[in-house]
């Protein structure tokens, strides 16, 4: 009888790794519903995975996909585990806003103001917009007038907008049941500086993105990446590597391994 319980206990510690995904692989994307919508959400937690910012390679050219990046790591013995778009570039891919990568700040803050009605406004330029980086103390996501207004050591930093959440409250330029539905990318720092990424597999309008943010991925704060041709994950285990329709990516946010 002892025999069989010890076979039985080997044939479960066989089969329990099956199905068992390991929790530090904290920069896992999973498919979620959210208000009638689809997206792909990744997790990540920066005190324990590589999250980098990404633009142009050795040469100073824009890296413009997500393949080059990963060529680049691959070229190490390193591997891109996912990547996503970091924020809104120019017909040069060069971000329209501040960037900063490893410490060395690319491109400088964006403070021009747009004036007009909200749906004249370009998204960048719908105030409050905002930074996300990352520091000395993790991730954060602040209003771009504050961000500049606090002196710090910044590792890495992109700008974009508009700034969905804040404090867990929504941008008030966002209308609920808007029919301005579209692809959307964005980014949220939530609990513990957990980061959380949003892609939407479908058309979604900005209100109901930034609830998805507030609402279920519990994060108080949130960025706009970019929408439409702009949006792009790259994730192999989903067979996901995008190709922006604008011909590539300005900057990119991603997790290396």
């Amino acid at each position: 009888m002892s025999r069989i319980r010890t076979l039985i206990a080997g044939l479960v510690l066989m089969v329990a790794p099956l199905g068992y995904v390991p929790a530090t692989l904290a920069e896992e994307c999973s498919r979620q519903r959210f208000a009638e919508s689809d997206f792909i959400v990744c997790t990540i937690d920066p005190a324990t995975e590589d999250l980098r910012l990404f633009w142009q390679d050795d040469e100073g050219a824009p890296y413009r996909t997500f393949s080059a990046v990963a060529d680049r790591f691959a070229e190490s013995d390193q591997t891109l585990a996912l990547a996503i778009n970091a924020g809104m570039y120019g017909e040069d891919y060069a971000p329209i806003g501040l960037y900063t990568e490893n410490g060395d700040e690319k491109r400088p803050v964006n403070t021009r103001t747009v004036d007009g009605p909200p749906a004249a406004v370009p998204n960048f330029y719908k105030k409050p917009n905002g930074v996300f980086f990352i520091d000395g103390d993790g991730a954060g996501i602040l209003d771009t007038q504050i961000f500049v207004a606090k002196q710090r050591d910044i590792e890495f930093a992109t700008q974009s907008g508009p700034l969905l959440v804040q404090d867990n409250v929504l941008h008030s330029a966002l209308i609920d049941g808007s029919t301005d539905r579209t692809r959307r990318s964005g980014i949220g720092v939530c609990e513990n500086g957990i980061v959380r990424l949003a892609v939407s597999d479908g058309v979604v309008n900005f209100h109901d993105f930034a609830r998805l943010f507030r609402d279920q991925l519990e994060c108080p704060d949130a960025l706009f990446l970019d929408g439409g041709r702009g949006v792009g994950l790259y994730y192999p285990p989903l067979r996901r590597n995008d190709f922006s329709w604008h011909g590539g990516y300005g900057p990119m946010l991603g997790v290396v391994k």
